[in-house]
């Protein structure tokens, strides 16, 4: 039995945070019924057409769901939105700033109707202050938290490039809900939940946040090498490639120099004994390696790296990861569905034991529409009047 079998989550939800949160609870078994705009459903359908015309986005965030399409600002599907947040044990929205109060679906609302209940809501900024009414997006959320002023180069300031600021959201909502769920199981209390993507993210960025307010100076960008911490990041080796490589404490350092750059002193040399000296003389350490990286092909510096246990990294290409020998000796791999075809997907990185995640397919928009309206006890001509009408 998955963890959350039996419990309910209705989602209209929309991109990434809201989806991405609750396709997690549909891992761990939930049932999660996803409310979508009819005839064009969530956005993100139709960022790209390249998993077999799906959009990638999309397939990453929704499979083993059920996709009910509906009209939330019609008064009827309004009616269809209530009975099913009645059998609900988790309401998701991730609209914009006071629209689920607007159409009556706020956590006050729905609460006083069913306290067991559990309410999520995901903004940008929150329902309080100056930012309150603030539209959010991810790039723009990166910008607010700080982190591109410290990511890129010193020349130029960079977005990460995946949704992090979506991705945190997300992964809060996520744990925040199976959270409320085990204190409902123990006090019978629903719980109301504010989750935002500036408080997410901005926990992220806690390192560079106290390194700042506490240090007087914001961490340098750096491109791919460490803010605060040298040697670690890439270096380029004689036959043109680039070998990634970490060392975090002064035995680890002393093994560089001995075994990979031949040259034992350098870890006693004043320039590079400690780490906060190493990061004051980065140019000096880093042309130090550079001489003897240059002279090398990347095999043969990792090699050496083995050979004097250094954590190191190949820049793998998007195809390369896909393609990872340690994916595949750990059976990451599953088929699923989709309106598209059988596609691949990775399995959730939970790994609970005794508990296999659930795997099922991408759904097509509204292709659980009729049989939830049935499972609600809406009768045969009574659907089929709500699809004319254009309410689901």
């Amino acid at each position: 039995m998955r963890p959350l079998e039996g419990t309910t989550v209705v989602a209209l939800e929309q991109v990434i945070a809201g989806p991405f949160a609750t396709r997690q609870l549909a891992d761990l078994g939930a049932r999660v019924i996803k409310i979508e705009r009819p005839g064009t459903g969530d956005a993100a359908r139709a960022y790209d057409h390249t998993v077999k015309g799906l959009s990638s986005h999309f397939v990453w965030t929704n499979r083993s769901k059920e996709s009910l399409t509906l009209d939330v600002k019609n008064p009827r599907a309004r009616t269809v939105l209530a009975r099913l947040i009645e059998r609900a044990d988790v309401f998701l929205q991730n609209l914009a700033p006071g629209a689920a109060d607007r159409l009556g679906l706020g956590a006050q609302t729905l609460r006083e109707r069913k306290p067991a209940l559990i309410w999520c809501g995901i903004s940008g900024y929150g329902p309080s202050g100056p930012y309150a009414e603030k539209k959010a997006y991810d790039l723009l959320v990166q910008c607010e938290t700080g982190m591109l002023s410290v990511t890129g180069t010193p020349d130029a300031p960079s977005k990460a490039g995946i949704p992090v600021a979506d991705i945190a959201a997300g992964m809060y909502a996520f744990s925040s809900i199976l959270a409320a769920l085990i204190r409902r199981q123990r006090t019978g209390e629903g719980a109301t939940l504010d989750i935002t993507m500036f408080e997410a993210l901005g926990e992220w960025m806690g390192f560079p946040a106290y390194f700042t307010a506490y240090g007087g100076s914001a961490p340098p960008r750096s491109g791919a090498h460490h803010a605060t911490i040298a040697p670690y990041g890439p270096f380029s080796t004689g036959d043109g490639a680039s070998v990634f490589l970490s060392v975090q404490n002064e035995r680890e350092f002393g093994r560089f120099c001995e075994v990979v750059l031949g040259n034992r002193s350098l870890a006693i040399d004043p320039r590079f004994a400690t780490g906060p000296a190493r990061l004051a003389h980065r140019e000096a350490l880093h042309a130090q390696i550079k001489s003897v990286f240059s002279r090398l092909t990347s095999a043969q510096a990792v090699e050496r790296l083995e050979s004097a246990d250094i954590a190191h990294a190949r820049l793998n290409s998007m195809q390369e990861f896909w393609r990872h020998p340690q994916l595949a000796a750990r059976s990451r791999w599953a088929r699923v569905g989709s309106p598209g075809g059988t596609i691949d997907a990775l399995k959730p990185p939970f790994n609970l034991s005794g508990c296999e995640p659930r795997m099922d397919a991408v759904p097509a928009l509204g292709e659980h529409t009729q049989q939830l309206l049935a499972e609600l006890g809406y009768p045969e001509d009574e659907i089929r009047a709500l699809v004319a009408e254009g309410v689901v």
